[in-house]
């Protein structure tokens, strides 16, 4: 299947390519980055996801994309929708971003969400789309509101793939389409 590529004014989502895995793998060994999810990755853990994410795309034609700054041809992190996994107490999909600390606050986080978001809804036919984040996660949740989504709490979860202690708890957010 083609895998589809999303475009916004600053922004390519596309495939992922084997040069992205340099910086791909600085993102998941950054604390400060990963500090909501629990553990750092390796060098050899994150090339296994971008495989597992490049598969997806192929397969599907759409998943978590690489998120390119356009005018530097520079890998920013990822971007995307995904069906929510097996273990989750609800059933959707979910969008979700994660971006090298260097992009932060620029604002490329909400526009690659603005991005998922309408394609989901508009290309996929999704009725409702989640967003699955830290309760702690302050500049996520931030998105996420930017993007119109609102806080469900009777959604909130202890999530099973975060170690158990403080940094476990999670917040489910919602947009209809």
């Amino acid at each position: 299947m083609k895998v589809v590529e999303l475009a916004t004014p600053r922004l390519l989502l596309r495939q992922w390519r084997d040069e992205d895995l340099d910086r791909w793998a600085e993102l998941n060994a950054d604390p400060e980055v990963r500090r909501h999810f629990g553990t750092l990755l390796d060098r050899q853990q994150a090339a296994a996801a971008l495989e597992g994410f490049r598969a997806e795309l192929a397969e599907r034609g759409w998943g978590w994309w690489a998120v390119e700054l356009r005018s530097e041809r520079r890998f920013l992190g990822f971007a995307g929708l995904d069906p929510v996994d097996e273990e989750m107490p609800f059933d959707g999909v979910e969008a979700g971003w994660r971006l090298h600390r260097d992009a932060w606050g620029h604002g490329y986080a909400t526009e690659a969400g603005r991005a998922v978001l309408d394609h989901g809804f508009r290309e996929l036919g999704l009725p409702e789309i989640l967003a699955v984040i830290a309760e702690a996660n302050a500049p996520s949740r931030a998105v996420a509101r930017r993007l119109g989504m609102v806080h469900d709490p009777a959604a909130d979860f202890l999530d099973p793939q975060v170690p158990p202690g403080p940094g476990q708890r999670a917040v489910v957010y919602r947009l209809r389409g």
